[in-house]
Parts: C-alpha cells; sequence; structure tokens
C-alpha cells in the first residue's frame, strides 16, 4: 500500500488508515477478540497506519490497540492519538458510557493546558504501551478552540520538540477553525472529520486551500458519513453524522449510487477513491470493528474508479465542481 509523508515532518502514513473509533464500542458493543482479529485482517491486508483516542471507549480502544501493535515491530507501523480530555476513574454503578457500549469506569474532563495535555500523553503511552507517539492531535476543540490555539498547540509544538511525538495537528470537523489553526501555528496535518466526502465538501472553500498553501496535510476521516456511504445502497435506517440519515440525504445518496452503478462501481469504492484525489489529502482514516469489515474495507480500497464517474457526478449536481479535477 502506497505511503504519503505528512507536511514537513518525517511521519508516512499508509493512504488508508485504520480507525478506532469502533474499537472503543461506537454503536455496539465489542469484544477484545473481535477487536484483535479485526487490527489482524487490517494489518494484513497492508495497512500501517493506526488512529486512536482517549474518548474512544475511555480508553478501550487504545489499551487494544496498543496490545495488537505489540506484537509486531515498532518501526513498521505508525500511530496516531489524541487530546484535550484527562480520563478519571468513577465508580460505574452499573452504568454505561454515554458515547460508547462500555461500563462507565471513567468520565472525561475536558483539558487543554499544558499539563493537561502531557498528563493525557503520559497516560496513553501507558495504554498503548509504547514509549512514543507518532501523530498527536488536538482532539474535539471546537467548544474550546482559543484555548486549544492558545495552550494546546504550544504543549505539543514542545512534545514535538522533544521527540515524544514526530508530528502534530488537530482532528475536529470544523472547517474555519481548522482554517485558522493551519494560518496561525505549525502543524503537520489535520484530521477532517465528515467534510470532505462525496456527501460534503464544504472544505473546499477553506480548509484544502490553507493547506496546500502551506504544506500541511489532511487526513479525510468519517468519509462514510456515519455510515450512510458505507454499503452499495443505505437503507432507511443509516446515519449520517451520528444520526439517522434525513429523506434528503438518503435520495442524494442514492442519486450517488445511482451514477456508481453506471460506471461499475459502488458506492463504498466512490467514497474510499474521492479525498485522495485532492493533492493536501495523504490518507484516509476508516473506522472497522470486524475481520469482515477490514476486509472488505480494503477490497473497496483497491478498486480503480474510473475518472469519468467524478466528471458525470459534478454534470448531475451531486459533486462540487472543483472537486472532479484529475487526482495529481
Amino acid at each position: 500500500m502506497d505511503s504519503k509523508r505528512l507536511g514537513h515532518s518525517a511521519v508516512e502514513v499508509t493512504e488508508l488508515g485504520f480507525g478506532g473509533g469502533p474499537l472503543g464500542g461506537l454503536f455496539a458493543p465489542l469484544t477484545d477478540d473481535a477487536a484483535a482479529e479485526a487490527l489482524a485482517a487490517a494489518w494484513e491486508g497492508g495497512i500501517r497506519y493506526f488512529d486512536t483516542s482517549p474518548h474512544y471507549g475511555i480508553g478501550h480502544s487504545e489499551r487494544r490497540i496498543g496490545e495488537f501493535l505489540r506484537q509486531v515491530p515498532r518501526e513498521q507501523y505508525v500511530l496516531s492519538t489524541k487530546v484535550g480530555r484527562l480520563l478519571l476513574p468513577q465508580d460505574p454503578a452499573g452504568r454505561m458510557d454515554e458515547f460508547f457500549q462500555v461500563p462507565a469506569t471513567h468520565r472525561r474532563v475536558w483539558d487543554f493546558s499544558r499539563d493537561g495535555i502531557r498528563r493525557s500523553v503520559e497516560d496513553s503511552l501507558t495504554r498503548l504501551g509504547v514509549d512514543r507517539i507518532d501523530l498527536l492531535f488536538l482532539h474535539d476543540a471546537e467548544e474550546h478552540f482559543e484555548t486549544a490555539l492558545r495552550d494546546g498547540y504550544p504543549a505539543l509544538a514542545e512534545l514535538r520538540a522533544e521527540g515524544v511525538v514526530g508530528a502534530i495537528g488537530a482532528g475536529m470537523y470544523d472547517t474555519r477553525m481548522l482554517t485558522r489553526l493551519v494560518r496561525e501555528a505549525d502543524v503537520d496535518a489535520v484530521m477532517l472529520s465528515g467534510y470532505y466526502t462525496l456527501l460534503e465538501q464544504s472544505a473546499l472553500g477553506d480548509l484544502l486551500p490553507a493547506c496546500a498553501e502551506r504544506g500541511v496535510s489532511i487526513l479525510a476521516a468519517s468519509i462514510f458519513n456515519s455510515g450512510v456511504l458505507a454499503t452499495p445502497r443505505p437503507g432507511p435506517d443509516a446515519r449520517f453524522e451520528y444520526r439517522p440519515a434525513s429523506e434528503e440525504v438518503l435520495r442524494r445518496a442514492h442519486r450517488i449510487a445511482d451514477v456508481c452503478e453506471a460506471h461499475g462501481v459502488t458506492l463504498p469504492e466512490a467514497a474510499m477513491a474521492f479525498p485522495l484525489r485532492h493533492p493536501a489529502v495523504a490518507g484516509i482514516v476508516v473506522g472497522m470493528r470486524s475481520a469482515e469489515e477490514a476486509r472488505r474495507n480494503l477490497a473497496a480500497f483497491t478498486r480503480q474508479v474510473p475518472e469519468r464517474l467524478w466528471t458525470d457526478l459534478v454534470a448531475a449536481g451531486l459533486i462540487d465542481e472543483r472537486a472532479s479535477q484529475p487526482a495529481s
């Protein structure tokens, strides 16, 4: 699998990365064995970039990924995690976590301060069982952006200078805030969640041009928009941005699927190929919760998509004209 360098750093990621959200029990519980099987299938298929966060299953995702990666040479993979939430132990009292299907053994506390970030990194290193993190992101800082930019970014830059991390950036969905970070800070990469996909291309107006100008790489996450683009034809219960998809979104997804099928391509295959056409996009990150899902994603990723598909989608008014330019 091809790899690309992130910004001006020495960190290189495979163009398809493993998203660790589902390993934290996103939407449904997951066993340790199922998580290990998903990771093994991804590794066998050539994926060497693994992304996680303390937020994902209040540490479950980091622990599971760490347990798997301890079986392979450290120099053969790239690992990213995130900061901004500290995990504090608590009595679950029989409750489940409000975001993931795991017992509520910890609570999250927002903290983008220097001390909070360094503590978060130390905790993540322990859960992951590694001595360094290749790529570190400020996570979901939309409601704390000024603090994250003022205090969080310098803390990340300090960790990069110390060699604790290899590259730094932020993982968010707000393209305006990410654009400001790219223009005002010295970051290597940003992870954009859900806003450069077949259904949503608003990043073409601000973030992608800024990244291209500044030499910052984009990792496109949530490329299936929480599931509506993950199957050849989304069902009536499909999710879009973590909520039930509206009738309008479902109609548009089916119209895109019509054009894809005319070219012998499935909706997931096109969804995976689309972001990588932009020169600022170094890779896509896809959540996987089973070996079967990992193999299915790998097969979709390797599918060759005809160039005519993109121009036909533009002609049908289904994607932004700027997104139809040939990949560099």
